[in-house]
């Protein structure tokens, strides 16, 4: 069964989605049938537009928080963490006399506490030259001042989700040295605000984490992709065994696979991005990478999935992308950033 996708500008507004869902949550809870009805028309006013900041190259990451609708954070892959507090118009540098490397994978604002504020650094989405990263960073008064909170060697962060009610429980999605074997990778666990972090999934000194993400209904519910990558001067290899999807109901203590459940794909599988829906947390969404890869999508929380889309638009470059968002409204809603940025009604 194929379903449509339409190409969308603005892949900085579509990240900031992904890394805050609940920018699209000011508005009152609607039905899927109500968005639906809502006229195009309406939109037809609006576009896109470039807001910067014009500095470090390219950027994985971008966050926000709903009680403040003009304060965003941006991470560059060369140039630290910016913070805009007037929508865009104006950004500051706050990370140039805290950080040791320049390189952001990850930004994320605890929604129980907009003045926290945890970052990840290394480039996860890997390339020829890359930047390494030295762990997690976090702050407790929106940016003004920064801790180094460990992780070190992890070298690599995709994405970090935190407690929707406790700020000092955090998970870190950690891809590990892109260029050598390490063991610090796979997906972490903070309990006391990064103090101290646990390794609760890991596979091998190969394998690390491409994602983790929580129910936004209950996040108890935990589910990760992990990834077998690397790269050197002249090669890059992304799949692996060590490559699957995993749920967790205990809050990350114990895990399940789900990549070899009804529908999935069989042989190697490569890089995984996932996306839980909020208006439906039996919805879920899978961009897999394999021979016969593309969007997979489950109706009950993972137990079945079947093939939605193989359009290589969705899935091209999957060791830099497979990046995914989901509507907080509608369950039928998805934005997909790729080499360009597609939205599904």
């Amino acid at each position: 069964m194929m379903h449509k996708f339409t190409f969308v500008a603005g892949a900085f507004m579509a990240s900031l989605l992904l890394t805050n869902p609940g920018l699209a949550q000011r508005k009152p809870k609607t039905t899927s049938a109500t968005v639906r009805q809502t006229p195009d028309s309406l939109f037809n006013g609006l576009r896109w537009r470039n807001i910067g900041p014009f500095r470090g190259g390219r950027s994985l990451a971008a966050a926000g928080h709903p009680d403040q609708p003009l304060t965003y954070y941006f991470g560059a892959t060369g140039g630290g963490v910016w913070k805009t507090v007037d929508g865009g118009a104006n950004w500051m540098p706050i990370s140039d006399s805290t950080f040791k490397s320049t390189s952001v994978g990850a930004i994320t604002v605890a929604p129980s506490d907009p003045n926290t504020i945890y970052v990840g650094m290394g480039e996860a989405d890997i390339r020829s030259n890359i930047s390494y990263g030295d762990g997690v960073y976090k702050s407790t008064d929106a940016g003004k001042t920064w801790k180094h909170m460990g992780l070190k060697m992890a070298d690599a962060i995709g994405n970090i989700e935190v407690h929707p009610q406790n700020p000092d429980v955090a998970y870190v999605a950690a891809l590990g040295n892109p260029f050598a074997p390490n063991k610090e990778r796979g997906v972490f666990r903070t309990t006391d605000g990064g103090k101290s972090w646990k390794h609760i999934l890991a596979k091998n000194d190969s394998t690390g984490a491409a994602v983790v993400e929580l129910d936004p209904n209950n996040p108890s519910i935990v589910y990760a992709s992990t990834w077998q990558a690397y790269r050197n001067s002249y090669k890059m290899s992304s799949g692996g065994p060590g490559c699957g999807l995993y749920k967790s109901t205990d809050g990350g203590d114990t895990w399940v696979s789900l990549h070899d459940r009804p529908g999935m794909p069989k042989g190697m599988l490569g890089k995984i991005g996932i996306a839980v829906s909020p208006a439906n947390s039996n919805r879920l969404y899978a961009m897999v990478e394999n021979a016969k890869g593309g969007l997979y999508r489950s109706d009950d929380a993972g137990n079945n999935w079947q093939l939605i889309n193989e359009d290589k638009n969705l899935w091209q470059r999957p060791w830099y992308y497979m990046m995914l968002a989901a509507d907080p409204q509608n369950e039928n809603g998805l934005i997909v950033l790729n080499v360009s940025a597609l939205k599904s009604h």
